[in-house]
């Protein structure tokens, strides 16, 4: 059973994340601040972390910071924040993802799945990934979108894998310029807009379905499942 850390100060947010997240077969802890949930983590290390951003004693981005300096565990932000400068310094402290309150608990249930999902150990002989419509060779560098064959150029199937590694996970400019070109490459930002505007078109084919979506000043977010062009 997978367990939870849930941080926030706010009691009645904490009940009601402890109450979904538990009906959903999930083991969970709570803290009301960052200096109290560092301690639960250190004592218990969850799978995963639920985080508010304002805080007493220790905020989320501090928490964020701690963890980060001993531990890869998946955290998720969720805060009613929703400026894009803070979006961004939450994913470059380190935070896997954020949500804006108010939220849908099926996103963010959705979203729980996927950071644990991505956080699994990977089979140590792993040569194939499937991830919703998709089934990638990894040593042939083969892609199958639907069973139809993807003819991709080495770059943009090394995003692509990236992307679908991550899947459900919004992933900054940075994070892909850093992975795909290097550190050189973050002074960069118009590499990765060409490079995802060429995969788009091989994606989504003009069949209606969406597989990448952006996430305005921040990066891009890949749905395996893919989305209709109205969502």
């Amino acid at each position: 059973m997978n367990r939870i850390l849930v941080v926030d100060d706010e009691k009645q947010i904490t009940l009601i994340l402890r109450t979904s997240l538990q009906s959903s077969g999930y083991q969970v802890e709570t803290a009301s601040n960052g200096l109290e949930a560092f301690e639960k983590f250190e004592a218990h290390r969850p799978d995963l972390i639920i985080t508010d951003l304002s805080m007493p004693e220790m905020n989320g981005l501090e928490l964020t910071q701690a963890v980060r300096g001993v531990a890869t565990t998946p955290i998720l932000v969720l805060s009613v924040r929703d400026s894009d400068t803070m979006k961004v310094k939450a994913l470059d402290e380190g935070a896997d993802d954020y949500l804006t309150k108010p939220f849908s608990m099926n996103e963010l249930l959705a979203r729980v799945r996927a950071l644990l999902r991505r956080n699994a150990p990977p089979a140590p002989t792993e040569t194939a990934l499937q991830e919703g419509d998709f089934e990638v060779d990894l040593a042939a560098h083969r892609v199958l979108l639907k069973g139809t064959e993807l003819h991709l150029t080495p770059k943009e199937f090394e995003l692509l894998v990236f992307l679908l590694q991550n899947a459900g996970r919004v992933m900054t400019h940075k994070a892909l310029l850093r992975h795909i070109w290097g550190p050189a490459g973050e002074s960069q930002p118009e590499y990765i807009r060409v490079l995802i505007g060429q995969l788009r078109k091989k994606l989504d084919r003009g069949a209606g379905t969406r597989y990448i979506q952006s996430e305005p000043w921040i990066g891009y977010r890949l749905i395996a499942e893919g989305t209709t062009a109205s969502d």
